[in-house]
């Protein structure tokens, strides 16, 4: 007895796996919702301890580090692009790993001990060295989460249903770009450093807790061998056959007219001769696509913005109306707001009526929105409103720019998986493929400060906007003549 219960408590904390023990919980442990809710919890994390110290860093430079205010803007940048770069080395790295372990949940501890550590350097640091080693701790971790995180939630849901819960996720998640840097403003000017480190610890603490407790369906299916209608809720693997066929008699339905099943066959199928390195990570082969490249290019966009914001806005606030930590993180306000709102409803367009569409008119809408930004000077109440409002506008445009890169990379790479099982194995490369999107992604966070801080600087702020809208119109056009297709294809679509 005492045996049994010491492996049901070994299992139930995942420390062994003996498959004859069912683990405390196993049935809510492996529930859709709760590990859907996990990996939420998992990037809200990253992002919010992301975006906590955005509004806060132009202080602690001066505070702490003793820098001069003509060396702030440049050495923000500097922090914010040593996360975003530490992120690019080690995407793919995680995406390997997580591929060729038999379970998630390791790394996706070993991703969360990395920003725990990165927290507690950016509490006691106060030289500049320290707080770039920080910044490049919270990188690795953030490219673990998203990795991993990414390719759990398509193991989860399938993807039938990726892009909804993507836009879900990423409309919850975006409370934390929303909510951060504002709450970090606050803290910091209510109760100083200790308060805004003390919110930190207190949600690393709640998501230790969620990723230690969430048990992946594959292996919850490990102790149901004998049972397996005693865990609730493995529809999304349990029902895999039934949802690809269904998958499958859509596709047929929305397959171009003049595409043949042969064309697409030909189109996605992989030489036998791959070389070493091919075989070694899988996903190689797949990268000479142009959808998949275009779903890259436009994770990599989505991020430059994104960047460029959160090395701007913080020093705009101070330049334009003078605003302190306060009120400066106050602006990310109207940025968010909309992302939060219409992420789900982007994200059910992209699963209704496909990624084209979502990305085409995402980009395209924001060509104009970011010209406008141009419009706003320094000055008062009527300057501040005009500048959140464009700010809000901004956020309807980036809340549909989300969905679109994940499910058009899924997409495509399911294809190849389908057309090539033997090559890619029995789990696939989908966490290879998010950890090479992962890395696009902070790509783009690195290049978005760096690019925004010195475009800034030396052409000015409605200048710089000008650029990101001409990026933006490309980025449109490129969408219109790759992603989801070529657009002069006829389609027809269930009715």
């Amino acid at each position: 007895m005492a045996k049994c219960t010491g492996q049901t408590l070994l299992n139930t904390l995942q420390i062994r796996a003996d498959y004859s023990v069912k683990p405390a919980g196993l049935a809510w442990r492996s529930n859709t919702f709760f590990i859907v809710a996990t990996v939420t919890i998992a990037l809200f994390t990253d992002l919010f301890l992301y975006s906590l110290f955005v509004p806060i860093l132009p202080y602690m430079l001066q505070d702490r580090v003793g820098l001069p205010d003509s060396r702030v803007q440049s050495n923000v940048s500097g922090l914010l692009a040593a996360y975003a770069g530490a992120s690019v080395i080690c995407s793919p790295i995680a995406g390997i790993l997580a591929d060729r372990m038999s379970t998630r949940q390791a790394p996706f501890l070993l991703g969360l001990l990395a920003l725990l550590g990165a927290t507690v350097l950016l509490f006691v640091g106060s030289t500049l060295p320290v707080l770039i080693v920080a910044r490049v701790l919270q990188g690795i971790s953030g490219a673990f989460v998203w990795t991993i995180g990414l390719a759990l939630c398509l193991e989860t849901v399938g993807p039938n249903n990726l892009g909804k819960t993507i836009g879900t996720i990423f409309s919850f998640i975006s409370v934390g770009t929303l909510c951060a840097p504002l709450v970090g403003g606050v803290l910091y000017d209510k109760a100083g450093y200790p308060g805004v480190f003390g919110i930190a610890f207190v949600i690393l603490a709640i998501d230790f807790i969620l990723r230690l407790f969430v048990i992946e369906k594959k292996v919850a299916r490990k102790y149901e061998v004998d049972d397996p209608d005693s865990v609730s809720d493995l529809d999304a693997t349990q029902q895999d056959g039934t949802q690809d066929e269904e998958q499958q008699n859509d596709d047929d339905e929305n397959q171009p007219l003049l595409v043949t099943k042969e064309d697409d066959h030909a189109a996605f199928k992989l030489s036998e001769n791959q070389p070493r390195i091919a075989r070694l990570i899988p996903i190689l082969p797949c990268l000479g696509d142009t959808r998949l490249l275009t779903a890259f290019l436009v994770a990599l966009i989505q991020a430059t913005l994104l960047g460029s914001f959160d090395a701007t806005i913080p020093t705009v606030g101070q330049e334009y109306f003078r605003f302190g930590s306060l009120k400066a993180g106050m602006l990310f306000l109207p940025l968010g707001t909309f992302d939060l709102l219409l992420g789900p409803v982007f994200g059910w367009c992209v699963d209704r009526y496909g990624t084209k569409v979502v990305a085409v008119g995402a980009y395209g809408y924001l060509v104009p929105v970011l010209i406008l930004l141009r419009l706003p000077h320094p000055g008062g109440k009527d300057q501040i409103l005009l500048y959140g409002g464009l700010l809000g506008l901004c956020g309807i445009g980036l809340a549909a720019t989300s969905a679109p890169s994940v499910v058009e990379a899924g997409v495509v790479v399911q294809k190849y998986y389908e057309h090539n099982p033997e090559f890619f194995g029995p789990g696939g490369p989908y966490a290879q493929l998010y950890g090479f999107n992962s890395m696009v992604y902070s790509a783009g966070l690195t290049l978005g400060p760096e690019l925004a801080g010195q475009l800034k600087q030396v052409i000015g702020y409605g200048n710089m906007n000008l650029v990101l809208g001409i990026i933006c119109a490309a980025t449109a056009a490129l969408c219109l003549a790759f992603i989801g297709g070529k657009p002069w294809v006829s389609t027809k679509r269930k009715s």
